[in-house]
């Protein structure tokens, strides 16, 4: 454990964080934000409305990926495909005859141009994989932001 969460002091326990008392701020900064969520989280429906929001963010992000000539779906089986951890990929045609070095820097470069517009953060793929994007569309997800962030993306990559 780390000594930042020692329970004891001096050889003998200390019994006041039992009692309620602040064992370190960091831990107390978590537990309300953690409560903070879930009052959030209750005033938006609770659990329901938690799923019925992010099945929508789910369907506009569909909606959009039907209209793109150039995105997809990194779960191309929609029985499988995540609501909160949607993960595109770049389908085009021209895109994908690139050699997977070049398709990696395109991807790097996307990613890095949506973080500097502030328009998506840490949406590139691990380096372990292919070029890919993840979306978080749960919570607090909008989907107007997204589409901005994807239409973003449509301008700068389109050639």
């Amino acid at each position: 454990m780390p000594k930042i969460f020692q329970m004891s002091k001096g050889g003998k326990l200390a019994a006041g964080i039992f009692e309620g008392e602040t064992i370190n701020t960091p831990s107390m900064l978590c537990v309300e934000d953690a409560l903070d969520g879930l009052r959030w989280a209750e005033s938006v429906g609770g659990l329901g409305g938690l799923i019925a929001r992010s099945q929508a963010n789910l369907a506009a992000i569909e909606e959009w990926v039907a209209k793109s000539n150039w995105a997809g779906f990194l779960a191309e089986e929609k029985a499988i495909r995540s609501s909160t951890s949607i993960c595109l990929k770049i389908a085009d045609p021209a895109y994908l005859a690139l050699p997977v070095e070049d398709q990696v820097k395109h991807a790097k470069a996307v990613a890095s141009m949506l973080d500097k517009e502030r328009a998506a953060y840490d949406i590139g793929s691990y380096r372990t994989r292919r070029p890919a994007s993840g979306c978080g569309a749960g919570r607090r997800w909008k989907p107007p932001t997204s589409s901005y962030c994807f239409r973003g993306w449509i301008g700068r990559t389109a050639k």
